[in-house]
């Protein structure tokens, strides 16, 4: 059972409201499952409202941000356990450390470069840890497409497609999260 679940999400909120929705309501489900989010550490996006809807509910809170983004005012000023590290090298290194699983929720380059990483360790068995993303409105749907075809083209092997645990409600992923071998 994951006890610390690191989510990579943007520091957008998108256009539609239903991101943010959907990244607060992830955060209240990490917290009423009793687990610590592990985050970006920012107070702005989806991060922000991940961090806000675990906070919400009494959650335990890890932030993990740079100097840099601390310098420009981003860390969320109510997560206690904010841990300022020097590059986004480093920060990655950290949450991966941390976390037990790891979710996506909808971000651009910063959400990809952080859960590709996390699935090419896996793919390399540095780590075994459950991955997950939370599926809001379709969002992954091109990015499964691709994978699909990936593998199909004979670049991705279909175990390693099938890493991805994916799934349009939060309370369903964490389940399934759980239950990963």
């Amino acid at each position: 059972m994951p006890r610390s679940i690191a989510v990579f999400c943007g520091a957008a909120p998108g256009r539609s409201p239903i991101f943010a929705s959907a990244a607060r309501e992830l955060g209240g489900a990490i917290a009423r499952s009793d687990r610590t989010l592990v985050y970006g550490g920012g107070s702005v996006g989806l991060m922000g409202a991940v961090a806000d809807g675990a906070l919400a509910h009494q959650g335990r809170v890890t932030g993990v941000i740079t100097h840099q983004l601390v310098d420009k005012e981003l860390a969320h000023k109510s997560v206690a356990d904010m841990r300022i590290v020097a590059t986004m090298h480093e920060r990655k290194m950290t949450m991966a450390g941390i976390a037990d699983a790891f979710i996506a929720l909808p971000g651009g380059f910063g959400t990809l470069d952080e859960f590709f990483e996390i699935l090419a360790w896996a793919q390399l068995r540095i780590h075994t840890k459950p991955v997950g993303m939370l599926d809001v409105d379709g969002f992954f749907d091109p990015l499964m497409t691709f994978l699909d075809r990936a593998a199909d083209a004979g670049f991705l092997r279909l175990p390693h497609r099938e890493f991805i645990i994916i799934d349009p409600d939060p309370q369903s992923l964490l389940s399934r999260l759980a239950q990963a071998k």
